[in-house]
């Protein structure tokens, strides 16, 4: 059975996906790394499903579905960089901001819903939604008060979601 997962995608990535009008597009390809400034999606594997989260004036939104196609750099992704100034990925060029010029960037080929930021995922829901950890050690939203998220620290990184919350996201997100 597959994984599910959850990611944070900032403000400036947020900013940059409606500034190029990605909204209503469905991403190809998202970006893993191995230094802080990008989620390491390293426990993911083909077929997991990831749901890339908002946070915005203390509201959480899903900005897209994405269910793991590959993790290989192939044909699409253009040509490796030869030096620092050449761009990481020239074939994913329109979807940069999801963090392609990243420390260590790895593309990661996705199957995506379209971007969208008016999927607000209700406080409720958010009361409910729980995480594991490899050691099976679940985990709740800190911060949350009356159904609004006041930090979103627990939700920076990328975590994996238990069973029932993926069920739950995915009811919300639907097909």
């Amino acid at each position: 059975m597959p994984d599910a997962f959850t990611v944070l995608w900032t403000q400036d990535t947020c900013r940059a996906l409606r500034k190029e009008g990605r909204v209503g597009e469905r991403p190809p390809v998202a970006y893993s790394g191995a230094h802080q400034s990008l989620p390491a999606w390293s426990t993911a594997k083909t077929g997991d499903e990831v749901y890339a989260l908002h946070v915005k004036q203390c509201e959480v939104f899903v900005v897209s579905r994405m269910r793991i196609v590959d993790r290989e750099r192939g044909e699409c992704c253009g040509a490796a960089p030869v030096n620092w100034q050449d761009s990481s990925f020239p074939g994913h060029y329109d979807w940069r901001m999801l963090g392609a010029g990243g420390c260590g960037a790895e593309a990661i080929h996705v199957d995506g819903t379209p971007v969208r930021f008016d999927q607000q995922v209700p406080g409720e829901l958010l009361e409910q939604l729980t995480w594991r950890n490899q050691r099976g050690k679940t985990r709740g939203l800190k911060y949350l008060v009356n159904g609004r998220l006041e930090r979103f620290v627990s939700l920076q990184g990328f975590y994996r979601l238990t069973p029932e919350s993926a069920d739950a996201l995915a009811e919300l997100v639907g097909p």
